[in-house]
């Protein structure tokens, strides 16, 4: 190629010019038209940015829980709850820790796999521990298992994991507490103060962690302290990380649902969404999944929305029908 064919030419320079006084010609016109009106260069950002953002549909997901439920007749694997997600059309799996039969380094590999090739994410991490404990070496022992589990998350591609309170421990077993609504007396000799101050402060030892993982901590409305939305906020509040929100339980608020739900919901960076068709395995809540759609589209809420079936029915039929329920209403 010859230097002179990058020069400009007269032509193309007079062609360049033309074009720029085209566009200086233009933008006058349009500062003419719009002098005495508010023109969309003037906007507020704030306003520019409000019509540029559109919602999107909630994903809707699938907790491995769903197909489980701790069932003797449905003790399905992970691997197995991923396949019959990606057959249903879910978007995403939420994983049930307990429900793991290995966590070696090459099975959660092939789980993440798995999900990838079935075109799911996997989008939540749900673990079992507690730290309302008088005794400070197990506390630890719930510290040190909730930072096993973010490094599984972690090595899961996880971003958030469900975390607990927990409970006073003094109901017989989970079949009493529910019974009595989730409520239960205190241990002796300690009060309310003493377990959250005891929770705060294990939270806070997971929480560099966390942020080292990249993986929020959820703090889920789930019995003991974290019953209420009011208890659930008050840690969030206190220790004041963004690495500390909240997981929404549509199916553990049993007064003022959905008031609670609107308190909790700004806080929310994942919502679980109980169904209960056969009739739920403790009790069963009506809920209006038109409105929870509603108020968490009012906060801007755009994360998943992850099933959690606790119904009788199996889950062959109840699931797929739980998915297109979820579906208009998030749509």
């Amino acid at each position: 190629m010859s230097d002179s064919m990058d020069q400009p030419t007269d032509r193309t320079l007079g062609q360049s010019i033309g074009r720029r006084q085209f566009v200086a010609g233009a933008l006058a016109a349009s500062a003419a038209v719009g002098c005495g009106t508010r023109s969309l260069l003037a906007a507020e950002p704030d306003q520019l940015q409000s019509k540029a953002i559109k919602r999107h549909p909630n994903r809707i997901a699938v907790s491995t829980y769903s197909y489980w439920r701790y069932r003797d007749d449905s003790k399905l694997t992970i691997e197995q709850c991923v396949d019959l997600a990606g057959e249903a059309g879910f978007d995403g799996v939420e994983i049930l820790h307990v429900q793991m039969q290995s966590e070696s380094n090459a099975t959660l590999q092939r789980i993440k796999q798995r999900a990838f090739r079935a075109g799911m994410d996997l989008c939540g991490f749900s673990t079992h521990q507690s730290f309302v404990f008088p005794d400070a070496d197990t506390r630890q022992e719930n510290v040190d298992h909730t930072i096993h589990c973010i490094e599984l998350a972690y090595a899961l591609g996880i971003p958030t994991i469900r975390v607990n309170t927990g409970r006073w421990g003094t109901s017989k077993d989970f079949d009493e507490l529910m019974a009595n609504k989730g409520i239960e007396p205190r241990l002796d000799g300690y009060s309310d103060e003493d377990g959250f101050a005891w929770v705060r402060e294990g939270l806070e030892k997971c929480l560099p962690i966390a942020e080292k993982c990249g993986v929020v901590l959820g703090l889920e409305n789930h019995w003991g302290l974290g019953r209420t939305a009011a208890g659930v906020l008050r840690l969030i509040n206190e220790i004041d990380s963004p690495w500390l929100r909240a997981t929404l339980d549509t199916g553990n608020f049993l007064e003022n649902q959905y008031q609670q739900y609107q308190q909790l919901a700004p806080e929310a960076v994942f919502v679980q969404a109980k169904t209960y068709y056969g009739g739920g395995t403790w009790y069963t809540l009506e809920i209006d999944y038109d409105r929870v759609a509603k108020i968490l589209a009012d906060v801007g809420y755009q994360g998943y929305i992850s099933l959690e079936f606790e119904g009788k029915e199996s889950h062959e039929t109840a699931i797929p029908k739980s998915l297109d329920m979820l579906r208009h209403a998030f749509a």
